[in-house]
């Protein structure tokens, strides 16, 4: 669902921008009040692993199109709402900025459209309300599918409204959201069906990560399995299953195919062109087109949240410090 400039107009990036911005820096704030311990290796390393998995598209049926996992829900269930839409954005960010995946004038509708609906509405309003743990195999499928089918289809309204209102193509937008979000919530249950099968695995192995987000302190676990569990699944992942995807285009690529027949134009106005130029300058690895994209990719996405999360809290450290 990353959406290309082609879609956009600059008023519409530049208030997606603001709001995703805005919801960034609340994330950071969030995640330098926690007590948690254990967020900062967690977010660099299940991070990596989205990256990974999102590069593993699957086909949907009888359609010709494809879809990937996004991811929110599952980070949402392990790290909290908060540092989820945080890690979720930093993936994002690079899958921009380094693989030219998603254009850069659309950045903050991607961030808004994948990470805020899936870790800041999906999760809180549907995901967690409706489980319990220990859940039982029905229960984590069926919640998990039904929070990522919610996720999917409201970012998926959120693309159509967006080319709507910045008026840059000639898509008509009933049929744009009639594909948009039938193809969607084909995507969505499919994610929703990876989502269920990690978590229930968590709940097998680790089960004290998934009460984390409610009692961060009520149970030790042993971090180090879980790192070098998902760290050892984003390296097979990123490394040899990625190319194993599928190569029809993913929902938003074959909703724009269905409605306009063909792909649409680049920006003609100057920002638009600037940024389609920064772009190309800054991604080292467009279209994932080397061998090592999904093990750089991933390397990178931990190495960021990592540092990032790291001066989050050696400042949340100071400021204790300074008020003793």
């Amino acid at each position: 669902m990353h959406m290309s400039d082609a879609l956009i107009s600059t008023p519409v990036a530049a208030v997606m921008g603001v709001a995703a911005t805005s919801l960034i820096v609340v994330a950071g704030a969030q995640v330098k009040k926690s007590q948690r311990t254990d967020l900062v290796p967690l977010m660099g390393v299940l991070g990596a692993f989205v990256f990974a998995a999102q590069m593993l598209n699957f086909s949907i049926p009888g359609t010709g199109s494809s879809g990937h996992i996004i991811g929110g829900v599952f980070l949402a269930a392990i790290l909290g709402p908060w540092a989820a839409f945080l890690t979720l954005s930093s993936v994002l960010i690079i899958q921009c900025l380094i693989f030219a995946d998603g254009g850069l004038l659309a950045l903050g509708c991607n961030i808004i459209n994948m990470g805020a609906m899936s870790c800041l509405v999906a999760y809180p309003l549907i995901f967690k309300p409706l489980m319990r743990y220990p859940a039982s195999g029905w229960r984590m499928f069926g919640v998990a599918t039904l929070a990522c089918v919610v996720g999917l289809e409201l970012g998926a309204m959120l693309v159509t409204l967006e080319t709507k209102l910045s008026g840059v193509t000639a898509l008509s937008t009933s049929t744009f959201l009639l594909f948009m979000t039938g193809i969607h919530l084909a995507v969505g249950i499919g994610e929703g069906l990876a989502t269920g099968a990690v978590l229930w695995f968590v709940q097998r192995t680790q089960p004290s990560l998934l009460c984390a987000d409610t009692q961060p302190q009520a149970k030790k676990h042993n971090l180090r399995n879980a790192l070098l569990a998902f760290g050892c699944a984003a390296a097979v992942i990123g490394g040899g299953l990625a190319f194993l995807a599928s190569t029809n285009p993913d929902g938003l690529e074959w909703s724009i195919a269905k409605v306009a027949g063909d792909e649409l134009g680049g920006h003609t106005d100057k920002l638009g062109q600037l940024a389609n130029q920064l772009q190309s300058a800054t991604a080292v690895m467009p279209d994932y087109n080397n061998t090592l994209s999904g093990i750089v990719g991933a390397l990178i996405v931990m190495a960021t949240l990592w540092v990032i999360c790291s001066l989050i809290l050696r400042l949340r450290h100071k400021k204790v410090m300074n008020n003793e």
